[in-house]
């Protein structure tokens, strides 16, 4: 394995981190009698192969159901100090009840405190007003640190560029848990911004929030030959020595080893990443035409902007993946969580447009005549069955 340091916090930061997002029984609160032994045998066995290969920051929330419950089942038994723990709260209007969902955190790990503790979902204004407004829940946190409870306190958002940064240049922060990899890169800025304060940056969900990569077309394994998707999107990550660590959300022990092969390429980034980055674009252009590709996202609105709330940057986004690179099921199960998701994803999808009220909000687009029809074919190409974040289902 192989570590860098987080920021400020100095924490020696595997590059890769065991996210407890996907190997839980269930996303609500449950007795522990009531897990079945296989998946709790499971959650150990992730667990120890975790730490096997040199992975020893274990992550998971508040809102993860019963991970927590069910690390707490095996985290106390381990060397404490060789472990970088981290949970992630919620933020709460009332900041009383924000340390009370910590204190339940704390309880189900059944450790005396964590190593990081994250403001889950810092996604908006009104969001990062309750975190950080006095008596809030950012207060709140630093209440905690002074009786021992939490080491260093960050945030965890899907929220746009501008909050993100917004949230950084507060300089209260010691880390941030933000969405940045091949196919969106959008956040760069914010990741810039916390580098400059000397902030830890996590990447959340690299492989399916990046692509589904563990499912990926056969388009786009050609492309990225001859790593895998996963490799290539480790490695483009991961050669930006401003990011110090990627969430691997397991399910099973062995989903660890194709992040793996990753670590041998390290040296190698500035030799190996740059024919795939050319096909990718050149496959992306061939599809699409240069003038697009450059500037398709130019003068673009947001939902709050836009009548019926479309989020028109993420689907010409979702349209664009899958006709560059057959990103079809990816493409599909993003478009169809929109509506559904609140804060997390928000905004409509595209199923009633009406051309003359969108001509307002496009006026500073270069292809403001024909994103009307782009967008009632990306809902004829991607429409299905509305989906529901997994902590919904």
């Amino acid at each position: 394995m192989q570590y860098r340091r987080f920021g400020r916090t100095e924490l020696q930061m595997p590059v890769f981190s065991c996210g407890g997002m996907r190997y839980q029984y269930k996303w609500q609160d449950v007795p522990m009698w009531r897990v079945p032994r296989d998946n709790q045998t499971n959650v150990e066995a992730c667990i120890r192969r975790s730490l096997e290969v040199g992975i020893h920051h274990i992550e998971t929330a508040r809102g993860y159901g019963s991970s927590e419950m069910q690390l707490g089942q095996i985290l106390p038994k381990l060397p404490r100090e060789k472990l970088i723990v981290q949970t992630k709260v919620a933020p709460e209007a009332n900041s009383k009840d924000f340390r009370r969902n910590f204190e339940k955190s704390l309880s189900y790990l059944k450790l005396d405190y964590v190593d990081l503790l994250g403001l889950h979902g810092v996604n908006n204004a009104e969001l990062l007003n309750q975190a950080t407004r006095p008596g809030g829940c950012l207060e709140v946190a630093r209440q905690l640190r002074a009786e021992g409870k939490v080491r260093f306190i960050g945030f965890s958002t899907h929220g746009p560029t501008h909050i993100i940064v917004q949230a950084i240049e507060t300089d209260q922060f010691d880390y941030v848990n933000l969405h940045w990899y091949y196919i969106f890169q959008n956040n760069w800025q914010a990741i810039a911004a916390a580098t400059r304060h000397d902030m830890g940056v996590f990447i959340i969900s690299p492989s399916n929030k990046g692509g589904m990569l563990y499912q990926p077309p056969q388009r786009l394994v050609d492309l990225c030959a001859p790593l895998s998707p996963i490799v290539f999107n480790d490695l483009f990550c991961l050669s930006h020595p401003q990011v110090h660590t990627l969430s691997l959300g397991v399910a099973q022990p062995q989903d660890f080893d194709e992040h793996l092969k990753t670590l041998d390429l390290l040296d190698q980034a500035d030799t190996i990443l740059p024919p795939i980055l050319a096909r990718l674009e050149q496959a992306a252009i061939a599809r699409l035409g240069e003038d697009w590709c450059k500037t398709w996202h130019v003068g673009l609105p947001s939902p709050d902007e836009t009548p019926g709330q479309l989020n028109i940057p993420v689907i010409l986004w979702l349209r664009n993946l899958a006709i560059s690179y057959d990103m079809v099921d990816f493409a599909k199960m993003r478009y169809n969580l929109l509506g559904q998701a609140d804060h997390w994803f928000p905004g409509a999808r595209a199923e009633k447009i009406n051309p003359e009220e969108l001509r307002g909000c496009l006026v500073h687009s270069p292809h403001a005549e024909k994103i009307p029809d782009l967008l009632i074919e990306t809902h004829q190409l991607l429409a299905g069955q509305t989906v529901q974040r997994l902590s919904q289902q």
